[in-house]
């Protein structure tokens, strides 16, 4: 799960800061995924919950953040918010909500360069923007849309050999799915 999260995050980050490369990849996808691993890794290790990257910092992207010094500068203030933990409690929740609109604002951007004119994109496109926040998980939002584009893809006979990975995806997502519900 932690593994679609992050995706999730990268792509809406990434093509927020215009670094998406021409042929729709992500640049030195394989190191981001590989410091991704080893903070989880090592989160694990000292107790904490998932360490991952966070869709927040599409605000930072938007305030004109485009290198690493961003990032760095965000985990410094992070630790320097341990201290001021105790007092964050005291910040009620209303003033936080501007921050969180404008995040949610910035996320959605990109909906715009979906072809909601075709049924078979559009669909899975919706169940995955409307579970996402539904379902509080990035990854749920994807399982939900990789499934559903596997199954209208194959009641439609638009299957694709190339496109296996993704079947292979639903298939495990469903699984996932009808043993959470089941439990």
């Amino acid at each position: 799960m932690d593994l679609f999260d992050n995706l999730g995050t990268l792509v809406a980050v990434t093509k927020r800061a215009g670094l998406i490369a021409p042929d729709h990849s992500i640049p030195r996808l394989n190191r981001i995924l590989f410091a991704d691993a080893t903070s989880t890794v090592f989160g694990s290790l000292t107790g904490t919950s998932t360490v991952t990257s966070y869709v927040e910092s599409t605000a930072g992207v938007a305030a004109g953040g485009r290198s690493g010094v961003t990032a760095i500068v965000t985990g410094l203030l992070f630790l320097g918010a341990i201290v001021a933990a105790p007092f964050v409690g005291m910040v009620p929740p209303a003033a936080t909500a501007p921050a969180l609109i404008l995040v949610g604002s910035l996320m959605l951007a990109t909906v715009t360069e979906i072809r909601w004119h075709e049924p078979l994109v559009a669909v899975p496109a919706f169940l995955t923007v409307v579970l996402i926040p539904l379902t509080y998980s990035i990854a749920n939002g994807l399982g939900f849309g990789i499934i559903s584009w596997a199954v209208l893809h194959l009641v439609a006979g638009k299957f694709r050999r190339q496109d296996w990975l993704l079947y292979v995806l639903a298939a495990l997502f469903l699984a996932r799915f009808i043993y959470l519900g089941a439990s």
